[in-house]
């Protein structure tokens, strides 16, 4: 897919914005992206495990929509649309106790109304762990659920 980013891409400026939110809670971080892909890592640790010890699907969930979502912003004038997340599945494929994982989002159609990303998840060795699936609604800024 050919460059499909209207935004020069800075991860600083992403890992910024998301500085007290959920992203940041989690430890999600923005680290590289190319001309239709972005990709961050998140810590599998007290913040992201379940009771038993494993990485958390929602977790996993979290990070695919975080990078689908900010992909998808990417996409567009910030000053007259915005990207919302309409579906979002994940098949959650191996288990990780601990360490970093790493997601990548690419995108597979990004048109005037709707975009859909795929998000890969893999662990510190390559080895997929969650391969996602992103929906998103391309809406006026003002029509977002109160984005302004």
């Amino acid at each position: 897919m050919p460059q499909v980013f209207r935004q020069t891409v800075s991860l600083d400026a992403l890992n910024a914005l998301s500085r007290d939110t959920l992203i940041a809670h989690l430890g999600i971080e923005f680290i590289d992206a190319g001309e239709d892909w972005l990709r961050a890592t998140m810590p599998v640790d007290v913040r992201t495990r379940q009771p038993y010890g494993l990485l958390h699907g929602g977790a996993s969930v979290v990070l695919a929509e975080t990078l689908g979502s900010t992909a998808g912003n990417l996409c567009v004038d910030p000053a007259r649309q915005i990207c919302v997340g309409l579906e979002i599945n994940a098949n959650h494929l191996r288990a990780v106790r601990g360490g970093t994982v790493i997601g990548t989002a690419r995108a597979l159609h990004v048109g005037r109304t709707t975009q859909v990303w795929e998000i890969t998840i893999e662990n510190e060795l390559g080895k997929p762990v969650c391969i996602s699936r992103l929906t998103l609604a391309v809406v006026p800024v003002g029509r977002a659920g109160g984005a302004a």
